[in-house]
């Protein structure tokens, strides 16, 4: 076994690697750019290697780096995680020419199946079945509107080196078929350092399922069981299950089979993930595979009880597969939500900033499990991707999977910076998701002019009214027994108040009970016992009797409570108050329609128009870059340009003016 390994990549995924490398008892190496010398993966290793500046192309993407960080610590191994060189077939060959195992598969089967074009040419000698397309190298945006054409609208333009979402476009005309062929070619030459991109026939409306499967170098190859990844928005997965709740045994096993024979097809050792669309007839099409570790490895993990990373280390030194494929039985369910830094009610915008705050649930062994990269007090860098953490929750069924997800959600606590937790809270209520009957249409189809705060609707508002009203009397009880107060003149207080929440007055009625206070709207009766004091942001208590996990903290004069995704600002104040509030005059917000606002921070690449230009609805006005991801900036209207304020290659903050309009 192996002695020393390094970890070939950053944040959530190195540290899940080390975490297994420790307990094996093997010493770790990381390597880290100038942006992330005080992350959690530097801290956690043995040792620690910077490789250059923050730009991934000039330290993570710098194959000569790596080895030169693996001779000068002596480790013996390169676990490269995912994204960055995970499937870079020249980066295993290299690393193996000089004496150093790599962590997965061997070069020759990075090349054969790494690269989506040649993995494709590859299935279809094999016999899988796969999706009609063009699967040579595309020349420029001419030649790939004249291919998509041919295919038939939708098409789907894909990087050949693409993973995790990049370097992909659904194009259903010529427009977008242009215009989504160079932005692929861009994504991709900066996030993989390829950008050959080509094009295959969408199929609406799919299940996207994957395989995942490890082999030995003994010839023994096994599929541990399938994962549900329908749930996506722009092509990247934003929660995944284990198992599907819409596969059966039967394609089960023909699409394992499958698997195994494709990965068996290029002497295939280690981890790796063949997916699949499955139509609604649960026909099935080989789409790609992944010759690494997926990011929502951990559900299948939960299910079958193995560690992946383990295997992979195991199999990399040597070791046979300690198990036969008739020895893998599913163990309930297992949901992973992706916690990201984005802010889904504008548009899941990149967040870029300060974690002032950051408690994640408290984990449960085979329950409630988080894999992260980040502490309270670090910095989520624009540099690279959104991820800040994975929630895993397992049960015995996904009912209870369900449950637990959602307590989890309620208790984890981010500050500083936006995430898309509510967005998962409004998923785990969702009734079409609890259904199990979805496809990868699912949030297209669900949210239709985007993920908006309307979208997360609480069936007790009641409740949330409550909660901030019992944050107000528990902090008028502490203040009235300041001592040194004047005989007869002690504050009495007042059983009636009025929460305003949302533009609405409720009125309620607080009485202290033995642990808390009962509090009446209406004809509605909260019963509400914590011991929740003020500087703790999770609420833990019972309502009626039935416990309740949620979020209340006092912000200055209000309280803000937030439970199933719903978040809301509650002042409470005395009914005379709110009478008095009422008199007061509304402040009008400026107008800022004139004016194209950066709606993130991140790196200004192109300004597409010029002062004085005149500008149809639906015209390109920018490009920003952020996270690895470009983001196109287009006029809501008819309109003429005044004045260009921002320039190409600058640093843009949240709301910074890009373009000023007549």
């Amino acid at each position: 076994m192996f002695k020393k390994i390094l970890i070939a990549n950053r944040g959530e995924i190195a540290c899940r690697v080390m975490k297994t490398a420790k307990k094996m008892g093997i010493k770790t190496v990381a390597v880290y750019s100038e942006a992330d010398k005080d992350s959690m993966h530097v801290l956690m290793a043995d040792e620690a290697v910077c490789i250059g500046p923050a730009a991934s192309k000039e330290s993570y993407l710098v194959i000569d780096k790596i080895i030169d960080a693996c001779k000068a610590t002596g480790a013996e191994a390169v676990h490269p995680g995912y994204g960055f060189l995970s499937e870079n077939e020249e980066f295993s060959r290299r690393l193996e020419d000089n004496g150093v195992i790599f962590i997965g598969p061997k070069h020759y089967s990075v090349a054969a199946m790494g690269d989506k074009i040649a993995s494709k040419k590859l299935a279809m000698e094999a016999k899988v079945n796969t999706i009609p397309g063009y699967n040579a190298e595309i020349v420029d945006s001419a030649q790939a509107v004249e291919i998509a054409k041919g295919i038939g609208y939708p098409v789907m333009i894909k990087a050949s080196a693409g993973g995790g979402g990049k370097g992909l476009r659904v194009a259903f005309n010529d427009k977008e078929a242009f215009e989504g062929f160079e932005a692929c070619r861009n994504e991709a030459r900066n996030s993989f350092g390829d950008d050959r991109v080509f094009i295959e026939k969408f199929v609406e409306g799919p299940h996207h399922i994957e395989i995942q499967v490890i082999a030995d170098s003994f010839g023994n190859t096994v599929y541990l069981l399938e994962r549900e990844c329908s749930i996506q928005r722009r092509h990247q997965k934003v929660l995944e299950e284990a198992p599907s709740p819409f596969i059966d045994d039967t394609i089960r096993k023909a699409m394992g089979e499958q698997a195994v024979a494709l990965a068996k097809a290029v002497n295939y050792q280690s981890a790796g993930t063949v997916e699949f669309v499955v139509g609604s007839d649960k026909s099935f099409y080989f789409l790609e595979m992944n010759t690494r570790l997926q990011v929502e490895h951990p559900v299948t993990e939960m299910i079958t009880g193995v560690d992946l990373v383990e295997l992979m280390i195991r199999v990399a030194a040597g070791e046979p597969l300690p198990f036969r494929q008739e020895d893998i039985k599913p163990n309930g369910w297992a949901i992973e939500c992706r916690i990201n830094a984005e802010d889904p009610f504008r548009g899941f915008l990149p967040s870029v900033g300060r974690l002032v705050k950051y408690r994640p649930p408290e984990t449960a062994e085979g329950q409630v499990r988080v894999d992260t990269g980040v502490f309270e007090g670090g910095e989520i860098s624009m540099y690279y991707d959104s991820m800040i953490a994975k929630l895993i929750c397992h049960g015995a069924t996904r009912d209870q999977a369900v449950s637990r997800m959602r307590d989890a959600l309620n208790a984890f606590v981010i500050r500083g910076i936006d995430s898309n937790i509510p967005f998962q809270a409004a998923l785990m209520q969702n009734p079409r998701f609890l259904s199990g009957v979805f496809t990868t249409a699912f949030l297209a189809e669900e949210y239709p002019e985007g993920f908006v705060a309307a979208d997360v609707v609480h069936d007790d508002p009641g409740l949330l009214a409550a909660l901030a009203a019992f944050g107000r009397r528990r902090y008028i009880d502490r203040a009235v027994q300041v001592s040194g107060q004047m005989p007869g003149h002690q504050r009495k207080v007042g059983s009636e108040w009025v929460v305003q929440m949302e533009g609405k007055d409720y009125p309620v009625v607080v009485t202290p009970i033995p642990g808390g206070y009962s509090v009446t709207h209406g004809v509605d009766r909260y019963d509400l016992v914590s011991d929740w004091k003020f500087g703790e942001l999770v609420f833990r208590g019972t309502c009626n009797g039935t416990p309740i996990c949620l979020q209340l903290e006092r912000i200055g004069l209000l309280y803000r409570v937030v439970h199933f995704g719903k978040q809301v600002k509650a002042t409470v104040m005395t009914a005379n108050a709110a009478r008095m509030l009422a008199l007061m005059p509304k402040k009008l917000p400026p107008d800022l329609s004139k004016f194209l606002l950066s709606p993130m921070p991140g790196l200004l690449r192109e300004v597409s128009v010029t002062a004085g230009q005149q500008v149809s609805a639906g015209e390109k006005l920018a490009v920003i870059e952020a996270m690895k991801m470009e983001n196109v900036l287009k006029a809501e209207l008819d309109c003429k340009v005044k004045k260009v304020v921002a320039a190409p290659g600058e640093s843009l903050s949240v709301d910074q003016v890009i373009i000023e309009f007549e």
